[in-house]
């Protein structure tokens, strides 16, 4: 039978008060409490562990070995509740610190909103800070403490210095156009119709830049002399609508649009370009009970997208 369920938190208050006096007159004094009161408590805690935790030792008491051993994680679990009780109550206070989150463009659109507003649906009085930009800029406001958590891609392993990253889902870039395109109803398109199109794909020193580059390669074609450089999802979404172009950018950017069927990705091999997407903090970072708070609602959020992400983690 498992008798941990008998347990009590003023159990374990008591008998760590008494190991630490090593007295139970003295832990009764310091816990406001009658003698018998502290003695009948130990021994309904011995009862439940089964064996002796403490023994008469001249006018005071011994913690027996069992006791000792106890004692190490009675302690444990009475300072994690008295953690727990704080963190709720700084919760509920009125001037706690923003919480500064980075998003990078590929959560930006599919995955934040959503998170943003299961957050506000907690009444925590935390305010939110959303950041985007580029993958190395929200990485070194997050090295440098100016940032509490960045979503998006997995880092270059030389990014990494200092963070950890939680992985979530993986995205995959696609070449999308509008739906009147000309090219958004073909089965096959060849390297002549993509280059006759404008083109817009990511910065060079963005996350995904380096895979597109290299996809161009993987697929023959020639990487297009004139292009549009951008990281804007708001300026991608309108020049493809309303001026042809051709966007190269990850899948979850524009989910919305292509589940709705506004944009359509062309037919290209992209299967390189898949990548883990995911929570990235500092290493050894103690995140405030509000962070961790938003960390859960973002994989809460993921899992409710699975439907439109290419490979889920759950998979």
């Amino acid at each position: 039978m498992n008798n941990s369920r008998q347990l009590k938190l003023h159990q374990l208050e008591i008998f760590v008060e008494v190991a630490r006096y090593r007295s139970v007159t003295r832990a009764a004094e310091s816990l406001n409490l009658t003698q018998p009161a502290v003695t009948r408590t130990l021994r309904e805690l011995e009862a439940i562990c089964r064996t002796a935790l403490v023994t008469k030792e001249g006018r005071g008491i011994r913690i027996t070995p069992q006791g000792e051993t106890f004692l190490r994680y009675a302690g444990e679990s009475l300072a994690a509740a008295r953690n727990g009780l704080t963190a709720i109550s700084d919760l509920n206070l009125s001037d706690r610190p923003a919480i500064r989150i980075g998003a990078l463009p590929t959560v930006s659109a599919l995955i934040m909103p959503g998170a943003v507003s299961r957050y506000l649906s907690e009444s925590l009085r935390n305010p939110l800070r959303i950041s985007t930009g580029e993958n190395r800029a929200l990485l070194d406001q997050l090295r440098a403490g100016e940032l509490d958590l960045v979503m998006g891609r997995l880092p270059a392993p030389e990014s990494m210095a200092s963070l950890v990253f939680e992985p979530l889902y993986r995205d995959i870039v696609v070449f999308a156009v509008h739906n009147s395109h000309p090219l958004a109803r073909r089965s096959t398109v060849s390297a002549a119709e993509i280059a006759s199109s404008p083109m817009l794909v990511p910065t060079s020193v963005s996350i995904i830049g380096p895979f597109v580059k290299r996809l161009f390669i993987e697929q023959g074609l020639s990487y297009p002399s004139h292009v549009i450089e951008t990281v804007s999802d708001s300026f991608g979404r309108a020049f493809t609508r309303e001026h042809g172009a051709i966007w190269i950018i990850s899948r979850g950017v524009i989910a919305a649009e292509l589940a709705s069927g506004e944009f359509v990705a062309l037919p290209i091999n992209t299967q390189s370009t898949l990548g883990a997407v995911g929570i990235c903090m500092r290493a050894n970072q103690q995140p405030n009970p509000a962070v961790e708070i938003f960390a859960n609602i973002l994989r809460d959020e993921v899992m409710s997208h699975a439907d439109f992400l290419p490979e889920h983690r759950s998979q």
